[in-house]
């Protein structure tokens, strides 16, 4: 479904594209204003082909959003090459085109620009191009739903049990080490003595008298 997609989106965009260029063909390019009416087309439909991509999944749906990085990495120099030539092949010379020539020619670029101007159009479909691929999508956002009558589940009672008798031996620690603490008393040694004379066992009577026979 995702190529079947991907397709046929790619299929409407080349149509637009295609009718763009045919459009720019109808003009005469004989005046500054025709010359840049042509290039507007033809960068339209660079443009259309990089958002068919977009528009068929390219890159995971989603709303599209620009890269900054991308537009100032690729775009911006691609943007002043490529305009440098547009600007120095319009069909009138005036101050734009004059100055793009003499500033070519000081840097020692004047052949590589007179090769360049009879791709004017390829150049103007990359510029349109490349600022469509500076796009991107950020995806589809999910919400994860929470029923109403969703309830936090009960603990089982022998969580709750051991639960119960941790925290209690934590809250008795401090109490148990109180416990644990003695506090030696001095004891005199008639208490000492009463005391030890109470502990001791009782003795063993003693033996009865007479023949053992008698019993």
């Amino acid at each position: 479904m995702y190529g079947l997609t991907r397709g046929t989106i790619t299929l409407v965009g080349a149509a637009i594209a295609g009718l763009l260029i045919w459009l720019a063909t109808k003009s005469n390019g004989g005046t500054n204003g025709s010359y840049w009416t042509i290039v507007g087309l033809l960068a339209a439909a660079g443009l259309t082909m990089a958002f068919s991509q977009i528009l068929g999944g390219w890159t995971k749906w989603g709303w599209p959003r620009i890269s900054g990085s991308v537009f100032l990495v690729a775009f911006i120099p691609v943007l002043i090459a490529a305009g440098w030539v547009i600007l120095a092949g319009q069909t009138v010379p005036n101050w734009f085109s004059r100055h793009a020539t003499s500033w070519a020619g000081d840097i020692g670029l004047g052949g590589l620009l007179g090769d360049l101007l009879k791709a004017i159009p390829v150049l103007a479909f990359g510029v349109g191009l490349v600022f469509g691929l500076t796009f991107d999508t950020t995806g589809p956002r999910t919400r994860t739903a929470v029923a109403d009558d969703e309830t936090v589940p009960p603990i089982p009672a022998d969580a709750a049990r051991t639960t119960t008798t941790t925290d209690a031996r934590a809250a008795d620690e401090p109490l148990a080490a109180e416990r644990a603490t003695t506090t030696t008393t001095p004891v005199r040694d008639g208490e000492y003595a009463a005391t030890t004379t109470a502990a001791e066992p009782a003795p063993e009577p003693p033996p009865r008298a007479g023949d053992p026979s008698d019993t």
